[in-house]
């Protein structure tokens, strides 16, 4: 915002513009007319705005890919000028029926021999589910197994040519292979990959990087269209990365150039593993999405990957790669329904901020602003963008940056001019006769001077700057600094330096005052209650100190009782300092070795009530600081308000009698208590009863053992009757047992009877 000088506006004091470029609202209060006052405004222009294609994939014709857009506007001009953002509004919609280029990229060591088998026949199958999706869809193949140096594969002559063990047949090993370039012959997929053999390695993970890295450089090779790009990577292994080439010997990083030859990659002995963000870049700049198609154990290390390359997708790979077709099209369809936003490199001091409105309402903003999600074929989608210079670059400069959404191919160019100088630069008068004698162009109201000369009219000549004459009036105090080191002194008079945040200014004839090293609190100027004027802060109302950081309000002093610190401290800056050491705390109301109020008082209020306590002798001169309220019972106590608060004691004399009181201090600092006038003493025991139930309670304690007694032998007789029973039961009364058993049958001989027995 430039004031020609030619018109030069003064104050009602007399005095003309302190500067000419200021704050528009500042400028007016400094007496500038409008019509004075040039304030230049960015602008935004479209370019290109070719609206997005609304087509369906029934009964259309083919079209040209070329003539497809997803993405509105293509370019346009922003005009910025520092701390003025531009914003504008991108529209990107899914078109039907949109080509694809898929390539299939295998791992072919020996692991993957049942799965070569699957794949040989997913041209042809993969077509005909594509078809669905796209009329215009090319497959092609490659496949990669190690680099050929030591320890990766062994490199004895015999197993460079069959690199398998036993009767096994594979083929060389070698480090990447493009098979097919992309083609809509499906047969003709079937046909070269059939052809394909295992080869083998030795150790575990793959050269995969490698083969990505070609298949992402070599586009012409490939055959890649300007299309949908989809890189679909089989493996059932790990990979290796930048830096484990130096197991080989090879040391050289990896140069991202495409190195095919007869499609063979050739430098794998001589040039490093890319790394990843290497890869990522790579993918990016040619827009290829990647499907990551492997087995199960490598999910968890696909998956990291996954999240360092964007638009990407990890599919579990059947142990024999059986659904591949399927994992295929779920990827896709993951990957199809994301549309994520990243623009180039920024131009120093350029900011950018995304604002994102998906479907169903959803709005985003900031990183999130740059992503719409679960987006399918026909929905259009909007982006508002802004974008913001700080500062200014060379004079005349412009920047050119591009936003496109990751993984398509259409992108928007957005050319930056920055607004740096007034229009009234162009219309300067050279040799003016203002520029004292024409010794300057006069241009947007004031003097630009030849070499040579200085000074606001160029009165002066540089010879003449550094005389002690001028100089002098320049020096603070005749001191030896000129202008207080922040400012030039011209003509002698101080022109002070600027700085490069506006807002900060040195001012004083000496340039010694300015407005940013002033004391701060929390990192903020003068604690963010005041302004720094002259290196000092002039605080807000309510504030003080040398930083404005000591607020003058008592609130957060109030204790309890609503006085200020409890009234045994001061106020300062809201926090409280006790000034009696007894007391502590925030509002100095902690006291740790102050015995309690109801302890403090209890012997006045005994002896005052009741003529008793260890006070009642001085009672009159001890206890006559408050006034003593008899009620007749606990009922008619006081209670507590906000206004009036008051402690309820209980305490008991030396007789062991209870008394109650109120001890509190009104609004006029006069202390009372409210005191019951009878005491609650305790009763003597009654004997009769006592007595009564002890003999009680021994007769039934003797029943109840009698009782028990009796119980267990009763159970004892009975258990010995029944051991007495079983065992008569069991016993067997045996003759030839019994000593003193004789039989009453006798034996005899009758010697006239032939001499033979006869028994009787």
């Amino acid at each position: 915002m430039w004031l020609p000088a030619a018109l030069q506006v003064f104050l009602k004091q007399g005095e003309p513009t302190s500067a000419r470029c200021d704050e528009l609202e500042s400028l007016k209060k400094k007496g500038c007319n409008m019509t004075l006052i040039e304030n230049p405004r960015g602008s935004h222009t479209f370019d290109k705005n070719v609206s997005v294609t609304d087509r369906s994939k029934s009964g259309a014709e083919k079209i040209d890919p070329k003539d497809i857009t997803q993405i509105q506007p293509q370019k346009i001009t922003l005009n910025l000028r520092s701390g003025e953002a531009q914003s504008f509004n991108l529209k990107f919609k899914r078109a039907e029926d949109y080509p694809i280029d898929l390539y299939y990229l295998m791992d072919l060591s020996f692991s993957m021999k049942d799965d070569l088998e699957n794949v040989k026949n997913l041209g042809t199958s993969l077509m005909i589910e594509m078809s669905k999706i796209t009329s215009d869809f090319k497959i092609g193949f490659g496949s990669f197994v190690e680099k050929t140096v030591m320890p990766y594969i062994s490199t004895t002559p015999a197993k460079l040519l069959n690199p398998c063990t036993g009767d096994q047949n594979c083929t060389s090993p070698f480090s990447y292979k493009n098979v097919l370039r992309l083609t809509s012959d499906g047969k003709q997929f079937n046909t070269l990959v059939g052809q394909q053999q295992i080869s083998g390695n030795l150790d575990s993970p793959e050269g995969g990087f490698d083969a990505i890295m070609q298949v992402a450089v070599c586009g012409d090779a490939i055959g890649w269209r300007n299309v949908t790009r989809l890189l679909v990577f089989s493996t059932d292994a790990g990979f290796h990365f930048a830096g484990d080439g130096k197991l080989g010997g090879i040391v050289l990083p990896n140069d991202g150039k495409c190195h095919l030859e007869n499609n063979m990659y050739t430098m794998s002995h001589y040039y490093d593993y890319p790394s990843i963000a290497h890869l990522v870049q790579k993918l990016s700049d040619n827009n290829i999405q990647t499907i990551f198609a492997v087995t199960e154990e490598f999910q968890p290390v696909y998956k990291e990957l996954k999240n360092l390359i964007p638009k990407s997708a990890v599919g579990t790979l059947s142990a024999n790669s059986s659904n591949v077709i399927n994992l295929i099209i779920d990827a896709y369809n993951s990957l199809s329904s994301e549309v994520i936003l990243e623009n180039s490199k920024l131009p120093e001091g350029v900011t950018i901020t995304y604002q994102s409105h998906c479907k169903n309402g959803l709005v985003g903003e900031g990183d999130n602003g740059r992503k719409c999600s679960n987006i399918s074929i026909g929905d259009e989608v909007s982006f508002k963008i802004s974008v913001q210079a700080h500062k200014c670059p060379k004079q005349g400069q412009s920047e050119v940056i591009k936003i496109k959404p990751l993984g398509f191919t259409e992108e928007v160019e957005i050319v930056l001019n920055f607004i740096c100088e007034c229009s009234c630069q162009a219309d300067g008068e050279k040799d003016s006769p203002i520029c004292h004698n024409g010794n300057g162009t006069f241009e947007c109201g004031a003097c630009r001077c030849n070499d040579g000369r200085i000074g606001r009219q160029c009165e002066c000549s540089t010879d003449d700057v550094n005389s002690d004459d001028l100089d002098a009036n320049c020096r603070r105090d005749n001191g030896t600094e000129i202008c207080s080191n922040n400012g030039d002194c011209i003509c002698g008079a101080c022109e002070c330096k600027k700085r490069e945040n506006p807002e900060e200014r040195y001012s004083g004839k000496y340039c010694e005052c300015d407005n940013f090293n002033c004391d701060r609190s929390n990192n903020k100027l003068c604690g963010g209650h005041g302004r720094c004027e002259c290196r000092v802060c002039i605080c807000d109302a309510n504030y003080t100190g040398s930083a404005c950081d000591c607020s003058m309000d008592t609130t957060t002093c109030l204790a309890s009782n609503k006085q200020v610190c409890n009234g045994r401290g001061t106020c300062e800056c809201g926090t409280c300092k006790c000034t009696d050491p007894k007391f502590q705390g925030p509002t100095c109301e902690i006291c740790p070795t102050c015995p309690g109020v109801c302890a403090e008082h209890k012997e006045c209020v005994q002896c005052r009530a009741f003529g008793t306590g260890e006070k009642k002798d001085t009672c009159e001169r001890d206890c006559s600081y408050f006034n003593l309220i008899k009620v007749k019972d606990r009922d008619k106590l006081p209670q507590p308000v906000q206004a009036f608060p008051l402690m309820h004691c209980k305490e008991r004399d030396a007789n062991d009698c209870w008394f109650y009181y109120t001890y509190a201090v009104n609004n006029n600092t006069e202390k009372e208590v409210h005191v019951v006038e009878t005491l609650e003493c305790p009763t003597g025991p009654d004997i009769i009863p006592i007595v009564a139930g002890v003999v009680a309670g021994i007769v039934l304690i003797g029943l109840a053992l009698l009782l028990i007694w009796k119980l267990l032998m009763i159970i004892h007789d009975r258990r010995e009757f029944a051991k007495f029973e079983k065992e008569k039961m069991n016993a067997r009364w045996d003759t030839q047992d019994n000593p003193i058993y004789k039989s009453p049958i006798n034996k005899f001989q009758n010697p006239h009877y032939g001499r033979k027995a006869v028994a009787l």
